[in-house]
């Protein structure tokens, strides 16, 4: 690596790592105040609220990494420029486009850096907060009041849908204290479709792995049509990676799946015609969102040499609006493309293409200058 590269790195490197941290901790916030402040407000045990809020980390730095990326490399560049030190690397017989070398050679890492977090971590951590959360529930059943308009529910007063990684729907009536469970009905889909199996049951307790049931009613089909009836005084269900969602899209996204998952499941929706917005949008948002990285260091760059021939100074709150632009954007397009009221493709690509015109706009104007 040449001198100009590592003294151009290690002007950004610091300002990457600070944003980084900066905007991790803006969108724990945010969980903060939607879900975590009502939690141990409803009495939820602090140290399951700590892991919650600890599982969060994984999907804050994948997608903090290219925002904070657009952060580091305008703020480095800037304060370069304004020293005039750009300048005098031109004197010395650098082109203004050999800021793109380093740049754009610390872009492709972040954009690796993002796309590997978000196919290893991200999953993983989500569907631990998942059981994070069916513990909560079953720990202090008056977090089931939280998002309902009728305020405090007390225990027992609500229910519960709990999910597991065989795909069964546990529907919970009521959650007793103790972890004591009510009005239960189980429901196994074929294929995602019709039922396959549903039992229901007066009560039931998790243990470990393993639902023991009491005083319950198993009943099979073949397509819709009941082939087998039983009744029973207890038995017991194994479940496997047991979730809750605590709220209105809080549960398993298919942004959150791994990718040969969500690759599979879009092929199956598209060979029976079924019009998925939300995959169609997740499976282009998993190459667009780290991609965005290389984008904003591209419009970093081009807005460098733009303020070197133009004299122009791009102060802290520009360099400010310019990043939150791109989240404003990112956010708008993410709820079209998963309604449907926008391609996918544009819906997941429209972000990152806007910085990557606006770089070649100001390279256009640069170059008359």
């Amino acid at each position: 690596m040449k001198r100009f590269d590592r003294y151009v790195l290690e002007e950004i490197l610091p300002y990457l790592l600070s944003g980084l941290a900066v905007v991790i901790l803006l969108l724990l916030l945010a969980a903060l105040q939607s879900v975590i402040a009502p939690l141990l407000a409803k009495g939820a045990a602090p140290l399951l609220v700590l892991r919650l809020v600890a599982l969060q980390v994984p999907e804050a730095v994948s997608r903090g990494l290219p925002i904070a990326l657009l952060f580091a490399a305008m703020l480095g560049l800037s304060r370069l420029s304004s020293d005039a030190e750009l300048k005098a690397a031109q004197s010395g017989g650098l082109s203004g486009t050999r800021l793109f070398w380093p740049v754009l050679g610390l872009s492709l890492g972040v954009a690796l850096l993002s796309f590997t977090v978000a196919e290893t971590l991200v999953p993983r951590a989500k569907v631990q907060a998942l059981q994070v959360q069916r513990d909560i529930v079953l720990d202090n059943p008056r977090v089931l009041g939280l998002g309902s308009t009728g305020g405090d529910s007390g225990p027992g007063n609500g229910g519960v849908v709990l999910k597991d990684a065989l795909g069964r729907a546990i529907s919970v009536a009521q959650v007793q204290p103790g972890g004591q469970l009510t009005g239960l009905r189980i429901v196994t889909l074929r294929d995602g479709q019709s039922a396959r199996e549903v039992i229901t049951a007066r009560r039931g307790q998790l243990r470990g792995s393993v639902l023991v049931l009491q005083d319950g009613l198993r009943i099979t089909y073949q397509d819709t049509r009941p082939v087998t009836v039983v009744r029973f005084q207890s038995g017991t269900l194994p479940v496997q990676d047991l979730q809750a969602s605590l709220g209105a899209g809080d549960e398993l996204l298919p942004i959150y799946q791994p990718l040969p998952t969500l690759i599979a499941n879009v092929r199956a929706l598209k060979a029976r015609s079924i019009v998925s917005p939300r995959d169609f949008t997740a499976l282009q948002r998993k190459f667009a969102e780290p991609l965005a990285a290389v984008s904003m260091a591209f419009f970093a760059v081009a807005l460098s040499i733009y303020s070197l021939r133009s004299g122009l100074n791009v102060g802290l709150v520009w360099v400010l609006m310019l990043t939150f632009a791109y989240y404003a954007t990112w956010s708008v397009f993410r709820v079209l493309g998963e309604t449907g009221a926008l391609s996918a493709v544009l819906a997941a690509w429209t972000p990152t293409l806007i910085y990557l015109l606006a770089g070649l706009a100001l390279l256009g104007v640069a170059a008359r200058r």
